[in-house]
This record gives structure tokens, C-alpha cells and sequence, in this order.
């Protein structure tokens, strides 16, 4: 691709996991009179689906994605993305009167290849927060119950739903965002006109980051005034983004710490088994791990970690690949959210949930058995998590035979037909 990137509009993706700042972030920086900033577009995740529409649209999903993509192979679809991206970038900015567009959307992290595709010279902000912190704020703010990811088979049984092509779980969504989009960011610092951004200097001594990063952009750092959380009201008309910093009155450091009490000593275990000691070290958090195992957490190893990692990898290759948005809390949109919202408020939930789960086994005869081999891929997991640190074989045999299980299904399944390999080497390896 050959974009005129002299005549395109200037965006800047500032990436990072959901609850671990990026609406405080945006915030400060848009006070700079060249950059705006709205609450999460989402554009780059649309763009990289199109094509992609519910199941049950009239004209068939299936002949939808089979028309778009046979008509689009005739051209380059990166351009066609490009262009449509730089006229809505081009229009926000003409509107807002400003000079940089910076796109806010925390789960970028699932399409990283297409926006480097789209957008190679763009700048990037990685924005990086304690993982301990990041957890304790899920549980908080959005009543995640981080004990249910110790047991592989629960978040099998998450993974199980998405696979029938029911709404996601939140609890899926957000252990993805650790397990899988955590690591993702870390192999992307390294990315050239990348800045790096903590979550904790950024609350220390938010005018001296600030500055930073709108020196790094190549604007004038002395416009910008001074890092306050005044007037957020254009959060009022927004759904995205933080609705906790519209309470707060200043900037402070009571954030960093509040998850040494928000979480139990389990709690913290489960963070450490999802993200691993390895990572949190490499991210700079060496400090809290020490706390968290002097609390009584201990390293289970690269195996533990691995295996959530590959139980994630395992059932996001079945929907389509690490590319797609597989994993957001309404991935299939429409009125079944709503409806299974409504149920769900009723305590009814759990036989709408057998309903359509007997709809689709009856669509797929096979649907049963592709699911207990899901849920194989699990019990492989959980008994590698509950063997004697002798029985090292078991540890290692975990990849073959995860693998194994994933060429069974593939094989079997007609919807994974269109699925990127599992062990690609765009992988990150962390």
C-alpha cells in the first residue's frame, strides 16, 4: 500500500487494556488546543469486521461475508479501509478544529496487524498499569468474579458460549484482555514512534508526562495547561469510556495502591497464574509481585500461564482467528443482548441459555461434540495446573495435545474452516 500520507489526517492510537487509564489519559492531553480525543471510536475494530454481520440478517450472513470477500479480492482492501478511515478521521478533526486525532479504543490490542496495515507511520501510546490494579478495578467497577478463572473448566464454559455464537460473557472479555491482549501490548513497545506511558507516573506527575508525550507527538508542550480533571461533561453524551472520572475532583495517587486491599490473596493468585511472573517483571511490576507472594501467592510457572494462553488462543482460532474482535462483551449485537439482559435480570437466564443452546445443536449436529472437545482442551489445562511439580512430561505434553484437539476440530467444524492458524509466528512470544 502506498497511502498519500501527506494529505492524510494525523491520528495517533493510544493503546491499552480497559480499567487501566486510557479515558484519564485522553482527558489531559485533549486539553492541548491542537489534539482531540473522543471516547473510544471503535472505528479500526468495525473496519477490520466489514463484512462481518449477525447471523441473523435476512440476506445470510454467510452469503454476505462470501460476496464481500470475493468482490474485495479484486482490489486492495488495505487502501479501501485507509480511505475510509482518513475521511472520518479528516471530518472529526475539520469539525473540531484541531490538528491530531487521537483514537482512544482499549481493545485494540485484538487488531493490531490491521492498524499497522493501515496505519504504519502513525504514532502509538501504550499505556501500562500494574495488572494486579487492572484486575482489582474489573472486580470493582464491573463486579468480575476473578475466583472463577482459578478452574480452567469455568472459563471453558465462557468460551463454550461464544462458541455457539451467544453473547460473550464479560468474564471472557476481560480475562482475554489479560491473557491474550496484555502480552500483544508488550510485544508492540518495541514498535517504532512508540511512547510508553505508566499508569502510576502518569498519576505522580501527570503535567511532567503530559508534556512528554505532546513533545513526542511534535507539538508544543508549553500550550498544554495544567493536568486537571475538570470539565468532563463531554462524557455526559457519550457510552464509552469511564464514568468514574466525572466524580473525581483531582488527580491522585490513592489508585495505585487500592488493590493490595481490594484483593483477596486467591485473587491475586488467579492474576498471577493468567498473566504470569515472567510478564510482570518484564512490565516493570517485579515490586508488586514480591507483595502479592509475600501475601502468599506463589509462581506456578510458564506452563500455568501457557495453558490459559493456549485454552484463549484455542477457542478465539475456532471463531476466526486472533484478528477478529471474538472476544467483546457484544460481539453479536442486537436485540439477543438484549433479550438475554432481560432474562438475566428476571433469573431467567438459564433456561433461555439451554433454549438456544438446543436451537443450535439441532442446526449442528456436530455442535455437541465440537463443544466437549473445547472443553477437553480445559480438563488437559486443569490437570497440568493439579500435578506434583515432578510430573513434568504432563507439563510438556500440554501444547501437543492442545494442538491435536484444535486439528480435530477444525476438521470437524465447518464455521472454523475459515480460521488463521493457531501457531502462526505473528504471535507474540512473551
Amino acid at each position: 500500500m502506498s497511502p498519500d500520507v501527506c494529505h492524510s489526517p494525523a491520528v495517533c492510537f493510544l493503546l491499552g487494556l480497559p480499567r487501566s487509564g486510557t479515558t484519564l489519559l485522553t482527558h489531559l492531553l485533549q486539553q492541548h488546543p491542537d489534539i482531540v480525543a473522543p471516547p473510544e471510536p471503535w472505528l479500526m475494530l468495525a473496519l477490520e469486521a466489514f463484512g462481518m454481520v449477525d447471523q441473523r440478517h435476512p440476506a445470510g450472513a454467510s452469503l454476505i461475508q462470501a460476496a464481500i470477500s470475493e468482490f474485495l479480492s479484486r482490489i486492495d482492501r488495505t487502501i479501501v479501509s485507509r480511505a475510509f478511515a482518513d475521511a472520518v478521521y479528516g471530518q472529526y478533526l475539520a469539525a473540531a478544529g484541531k490538528r491530531i486525532f487521537i483514537d482512544k479504543t482499549p481493545r485494540y490490542w485484538m487488531v493490531l496487524n490491521f492498524l499497522d496495515s493501515l496505519y504504519p507511520e502513525a504514532p502509538r501510546i501504550i499505556l501500562i498499569r500494574n495488572p494486579y490494579a487492572i484486575a482489582a478495578s474489573m472486580k470493582s467497577t464491573w463486579g468480575i468474579p476473578l475466583l472463577s478463572a482459578s478452574c480452567p473448566s469455568a472459563i471453558a464454559s465462557c468460551l463454550a458460549d461464544l462458541f455457539l455464537g451467544l453473547p460473550t460473557p464479560a468474564i471472557a472479555s476481560c480475562f482475554a484482555d489479560l491473557v491474550l491482549g496484555l502480552p500483544m501490548l508488550a510485544a508492540h513497545c518495541g514498535r517504532r514512534h512508540t511512547q510508553i506511558v505508566h499508569y502510576e507516573q502518569l498519576v505522580a506527575r501527570p503535567d511532567e508526562e503530559i508534556r512528554r508525550i505532546i513533545a513526542g507527538l511534535g507539538y508544543d508542550p508549553t500550550c498544554t495547561a495544567l493536568a486537571t480533571v475538570e470539565q468532563t461533561d463531554y462524557l455526559s453524551s457519550a457510552s464509552f469510556g469511564d464514568r468514574k472520572i466525572r466524580e473525581k475532583m483531582e488527580i491522585d495517587e490513592c489508585s495505585v495502591r487500592t488493590w493490595q486491599t481490594e484483593l483477596s490473596v486467591e485473587e491475586m493468585q488467579v492474576v498471577t497464574d493468567l498473566i504470569g511472573a515472567e510478564l510482570l517483571m518484564e512490565l516493570g511490576y517485579e515490586a508488586e509481585l514480591r507483595y502479592a507472594q509475600q501475601a502468599g501467592v506463589v509462581d506456578r510457572g510458564r506452563a500455568t500461564t501457557e495453558g490459559y494462553r493456549q485454552l484463549f488462543r484455542a477457542c478465539s482460532d475456532l471463531r476466526g482467528g486472533t484478528g477478529r474482535a471474538s472476544f467483546s462483551i457484544s460481539a453479536d449485537g442486537g436485540d439477543l443482548n438484549s433479550v438475554v439482559q432481560q432474562a438475566e435480570e428476571n433469573s431467567a437466564f438459564a433456561s433461555l441459555h439451554s433454549i438456544v443452546r438446543e436451537a443450535q445443536r439441532l442446526a449442528d449436529p456436530k455442535m455437541e461434540e465440537n463443544l466437549r472437545l473445547v472443553h477437553s482442551v480445559a480438563a488437559q489445562l486443569e490437570q497440568v495446573l493439579t500435578a506434583p511439580n515432578a510430573d513434568r512430561p504432563a507439563r510438556q505434553d500440554t501444547t501437543s495435545v492442545r494442538d491435536a484437539t484444535i486439528d480435530t476440530l477444525r476438521a470437524m467444524s465447518p464455521r472454523s474452516s475459515r480460521s488463521s492458524s493457531l501457531r502462526t509466528s505473528s504471535e507474540p512470544q512473551v
